[in-house]
């Protein structure tokens, strides 16, 4: 085999096991019970430290959020956060189980190039860990920011100003 066939290989394989993972995840995601999403956990849970001045200075995260995909309607029963971006109370609450699921989702993603290590080199390995930190840390900081943003807006529509968690639909 030639260098650029030994070269091609693992690289067409990390692609395809990466656009395969990412659908399983995806896949996984859009079965999630509403219930599970009403409330954060232990993964996206708010910290002392996050607040949306700290994301907009910090970050600039204003400046290039707007370029990231929205792959939430990517998969069949999906939604795309856009098409929830009203200032309906409902909306606003579905809005935020959406931010829940996709941060669970890059959270789960980018553990994978771990499993690179299977049939990569330290090298190819070390590529797959700044790959997937590249595509999917920007993903969780927007996930993270939005819902500073919402639970805020939220505010206004609860007396005594606490979001409460919206309930399922029946």
């Amino acid at each position: 085999m030639t260098t650029t066939g030994q070269l091609l290989v693992p690289v067409l394989t990390c692609a395809a096991a990466w656009f395969a993972w990412s659908m399983l995840v995806g896949m996984l995601a859009n079965c999630l019970p509403q219930a599970a999403l009403l409330r954060d956990n232990g993964l996206t849970r708010r910290h002392t430290w996050e607040q949306r001045h700290r994301y907009e200075q910090l970050l600039l995260i204003r400046s290039w959020k707007g370029r990231l995909p929205d792959a939430g309607q990517a998969l069949p029963g999906g939604i795309g956060k856009s098409a929830l971006v009203r200032r309906e109370q409902r909306a606003l609450e579905q809005l935020m189980m959406e931010t829940r699921r996709a941060e669970l989702v890059h959270w789960a993603l980018w553990p994978f190039w771990l499993v690179t290590s299977l049939w990569l080199p330290p090298l190819g390995v070390v590529l797959n860990m700044m790959f997937a930190t590249l595509f999917n840390v920007p993903c969780l900081a927007v996930q993270r920011y939005n819902r500073l943003r919402l639970q805020n807006t939220l505010k206004r529509f609860m007396p005594g100003g606490e979001p409460t968690p919206c309930k399922p639909r029946s």
